[in-house]
């Protein structure tokens, strides 16, 4: 019966795992100097060798004539545990026994000294999926195991596993595997199965498999339909595009060419090419134009090696690093959306029309990725000054004077001025509150701000109207009280005078002035740019009674 490629050619002694040299070295001299730990802990990603360790390992543990730490893979320990007929070594999967009674099981059992070997190793696999209390059953005999006992736990997920359970196993971190000796182990395995395996074809399959062996040998296995593999059998194999139609459909979205892009993809798609597939060579040719950007000689060691480092600064040349960096994140999500996606065609060829625009700068790109050559939309208020007409320039805001603490009170030392000739006192009725103080506006919950100087007063009644349906909250509150705020109409300026910094930080708002700019168009029939200013405008403050400020304090009578 035919066995996969990954199981075949699985390593059977430390010296042939790939790329853990770290830990593979570690456990040869713990094992030919016996000093072996009762429980182990290794961490790595999928297909590091974690689960291949841990089986040499126990044969290491029990071989009857081990080689300089490796197993001998002869002796009857040996073919025993790797055929599966000693159960002194069992291997469990916790993704399906993570239950406190599997646990319970293996801790009853544990007690018992082996049958056949001198060491009884447990293998966890995937041991972060142990439940709870789970875990808590193996706690204690993994503090005080027997002497003939061994745990070997591996996980792929390190910060689920519990603080306590760490403490007591030495852990071991798996690296992922460099695409070189991927692409050295791949074509070993091609040599020895007795088909052709090109040196691209092999540096294509490491890249794809992202540092793990065994999806490496998986995807040679699915490739190996012929005698002779190479690049364009892999692609069609697997549902690559290849690199040359992401240059091509790169080179169509940067000349804003958006039928020329739709076209190479339905090729491409009819063709063979998964749409999750363009997405993602199109992302990593944008991850290596960012990094030869970002890190122009550091960053070629990090590349993925598809490109040359030239050409991806010819490629990127005329596209600024915000566009790129908006249009990554736009494949980005639109990959991690796919797998939910009703049709991924039109996912795709929606995906690919926004590049389009990004890249040619016809759509807004986010804002946190702006360029910086942006125009900006509303002038500044430094600007709308050194428009405005020429008049004296005041003080943006003057702080009042701070009253002497020290000083006599008013009503001791200060002349009371005599009555105006003009005043007639009424004993009799009360005395009627002067005319210029009623309000102008017909509505009695706010008074007519200050008029501004070219318009009639009205305008900006009506401005407000128009305001008070489209703001919510504080804004529109204070723009709304002509004590907080006075507009001034200055040409195509608008500037509103607030009464003080705080009140300016509640107006000077994006959906503030945009309100009021869309209001004015309405109103006056052309558009203006609208500042905030700190500093009300001067007004004529109306006469006030000495003898009334002086009747504010208790025990003053003022007599008529």
């Amino acid at each position: 019966m035919y066995q996969a490629l990954y199981r075949k050619y699985r390593p059977r002694r430390f010296e042939d795992v790939v790329g853990q040299e770290h830990i593979t070295g570690t456990l040869r001299r713990q094992v030919a100097a016996g000093r072996t730990s009762h429980a182990y802990l290794f961490v790595g990603t999928r297909g590091t060798g974690k689960t291949t360790c841990a089986k040499i390992l126990s044969r290491a543990l029990n071989c009857l004539h081990p080689v300089d730490g490796d197993p001998c893979n002869q002796c009857e320990a040996c073919r025993g545990i790797e055929s599966g007929a000693i159960l002194d070594v069992v291997e469990i999967d916790a993704a399906s026994n993570n239950g406190v009674d599997n646990i319970r099981a293996i801790r009853d059992e544990a007690v018992y000294t082996p049958a056949e070997v001198r060491k009884r190793v447990y293998i966890i696999d995937e041991v972060h999926m142990l439940s709870t209390s789970a875990f808590n059953a193996l706690l204690k005999i993994l503090e005080e195991p027997p002497e003939h006992l061994v745990f070997i736990l591996a996980t792929t997920e390190l910060n689920k596993v519990p603080a306590t359970i760490l403490s007591r196993c030495q852990h071991f971190s798996f690296r992922r595997i460099a695409p070189e000796d991927i692409a050295k182990r791949l074509l070993y395995v091609a040599s020895q199965e007795g088909f052709t395996l090109t040196e691209g074809a092999a540096a294509l399959l490491s890249r794809l498999a992202d540092g793990s062996m065994r999806d490496a040998l998986s995807l040679l296995d699915q490739c190996a339909a012929s005698d002779t593999v190479d690049e364009a059998a892999v692609m069609a194999s697997v549902g690559l595009m290849g690199t040359e139609n992401t240059v091509r459909l790169w080179q169509a979205l940067t000349r804003d060419d958006l039928s020329g892009a739709l076209a190479l993809f339905d090729k491409l798609y009819y063709g063979g090419a998964e749409s999750v597939s363009v997405l993602n060579d199109l992302l990593s040719l944008l991850r290596d134009m960012l990094v030869i950007r970002v890190a122009p000689e550091g960053g070629k060691a990090m590349l993925t090696g598809a490109f040359d480092a030239g050409r991806l600064t010819e490629l990127s040349a005329g596209v600024d690093t915000g566009r790129l960096l908006a249009a990554a994140e736009a494949l980005q999500e639109a990959a991690d959306t796919m797998r939910d996606a009703r049709d991924k065609r039109v996912k795709t060829e929606l995906t690919l029309m926004k590049l389009a625009g990004t890249l040619a700068g016809s759509y807004r790109a986010p804002a946190a990725y702006a360029p910086a050559e942006a125009p900006q939309t509303a002038p500044k208020a430094p600007e709308i000054a050194a428009r405005a007409p020429e008049k004296p320039q005041k003080p943006a805001y003057e702080a009042p004077p701070v009253e002497d603490m020290d000083a006599p009170p008013p009503w001791e030392d200060a002349d009371i001025p005599p009555e105006p000739e003009e005043y007639t006192p009424e004993p009799v009725r009360p005395e009627p509150r002067p005319q210029s103080q009623a309000p102008a506006a017909p509505e009695p919950r706010r008074a007519d701000p200050a008029p501004a100087p070219t318009e009639d007063t009205g305008w900006w009644g009506s401005v407000l109207k128009r305001c008070e349906q489209s703001l919510e909250g504080g804004g529109y509150t204070f723009l709304a009280n002509p004590d907080n705020v006075s507009p001034e109409l200055l040409g195509q300026d608008l500037v509103l005078h607030a009464k003080n910094a705080f009140v300016r930080m509640m107006v000077d708002t994006s959906q503030v002035k945009a309100a009021v700019t869309k209001a004015v168009l309405e109103v006056l029939g052309h558009g203006v740019n609208v500042a905030v200013a700190v500093g009300m405008p001067d007004k004529a403050a109306p006469a006030k009674d000495s003898l009334d400020e002086l009747a504010k304090f208790d025990g003053i009578v003022k007599f008529k």
